[in-house]
Parts: C-alpha cells; structure tokens; sequence
C-alpha cells in the first residue's frame, strides 16, 4: 500500500497541471470528491488533503456547501529595481548593503562553477576596467561585476543586475569625497587591487576566498560612503 504522503502529492500534481494548463478555467468548479476518488484511486481523505493543499497554495477556494473552485493564477511578474528610486544618502547606503549580500555569494558561486570561459571573461572584463579611463570607468566598472553575476550560470544574478545598471556604481560615486574620486591614484589603485583579487579567487575556483573578496570590496566602498556621509 502506497503511503499518504505520496497519494496526496500525485492527487495535487493532477489537478494543479489541469488548472496551470488551463484544463480547469479560474472561476470553475473542481471536479466533486466522488469524482476524484473514482479518477485517482485514491481515498477521500486523500482527496480533501489534496484540496487543502491547493488551497494553502492559493490555487483553489473552498466554500462550504459548495464545493472548490478554481482562483486565477497570478501573472509571473518581472523584477525590477530601480535606480531613479535610489535618492537619499541612506537609500545608497542601503543598496550597498544589499549588494554586498547578493554579490558575495555571487562571486562564491562563479568560483564554485568556474569554466576557463567565464574565468576568461571575469579577466577581460578586469583588464578593461585597468585600461579604461575616467570617462568609461564606470561602464567597465559595472561590467566586471556583471562578468562576475554571469559566471554564476544563474540567470537571476545577472537579472538584478542588469536591473540596476551602471547606476549602481555612478550613484555611490557621486556621494564620496575628494580623497575617493578617480583622479586620486591612490584610491584607483587600492580598488583596482579589489577587483584584482575577486577575479583571482574567482579564476582560481575559490569560493570562500571570491566571497570574501568581494565582501571586503563592497564593505570597502561602504565605509568610504560612511566617513562621506
């Protein structure tokens, strides 16, 4: 005999491919229990857990006396974060905060699953971030770090990013004091050293010492963003 558990889920499954497949309409009428205990095989209170389970889905609404019935599904919704929303000096500093999280395991990841390709291209994008000039080091910024995001394989990585843009890197700039622009050598080549030892961790399949890496990066820019503040 076939345990509960497994009954149940084979009873969902079912009914929840006809109501994603469009088989049941929002709005109709799930099949009444005698019916489905008839269709599965199953017991009726297989049935009513499979219904109950449904419902905690939010796929089916039950009305007593009445029977269960189909909700609508709701529309996939793309994500979006918007850097037009990111205004305040608190609201950069939380981005940062964000990305410090989201981006660490990124790179932990990336190293985890490096490829020669995609350790090729974390270094590309690395040495056109070393040539690029004051004009273009925002895009070449912002390109190492998406180098990084794809080097996962995780597509979502790269969606957030791709979400925030190069204003991820500009909007922290603007914020920072003389002693942390571009035209100061000193700070160029500490952040440079940053992306330099992300990208190594990253080549070199270290996934802890990427994290790490990239945690000490951003964690640096925040402390700059702080004394700024």
């Amino acid at each position: 005999m076939k345990p509960t558990g497994t009954l149940t889920h084979r009873v969902v499954s079912g009914l929840k491919d006809a109501i994603l497949n469009g088989e049941l309409d929002p709005g109709s009428k799930l099949p009444s229990e005698a019916a489905l205990v008839a269709e599965y095989g199953v017991s009726r209170t297989v049935v009513r857990e499979a219904v109950s389970r449904l419902q905690a889905e939010g796929l089916v609404e039950t009305f007593q006396g009445r029977g269960s019935f189909v909700l609508t599904v709701p529309e996939p919704s793309t994500f979006s974060l918007e850097s037009s929303a990111i205004r305040t000096h608190h609201d950069v500093l939380a981005m940062v905060d964000f990305r410090i999280g989201v981006e660490s395991e990124a790179a932990a990841l990336a190293a985890a699953r490096v490829t020669p390709e995609s350790a090729k291209a974390v270094q590309a994008a690395l040495a056109q971030l070393t040539e690029a000039g004051h004009e273009g080091a925002v895009e070449a910024d912002f390109a190492f770090h998406r180098a990084v995001a794809a080097a996962t394989g995780n597509r979502f990585y790269l969606d957030l990013l791709d979400s925030l843009g190069p204003m991820m890197i500009m909007l922290p700039r603007t914020r920072l004091s003389d002693e942390y622009s571009l035209s100061d050598a000193v700070h160029v080549e500490r952040v440079h050293r940053e992306h330099e030892q992300v990208a190594a961790a990253v080549a070199a399949g270290d996934a802890e010492t990427a994290r790490a890496a990239m945690r000490v990066h951003l964690g640096s820019t925040r402390r700059r963003l702080s004394a700024g503040g």
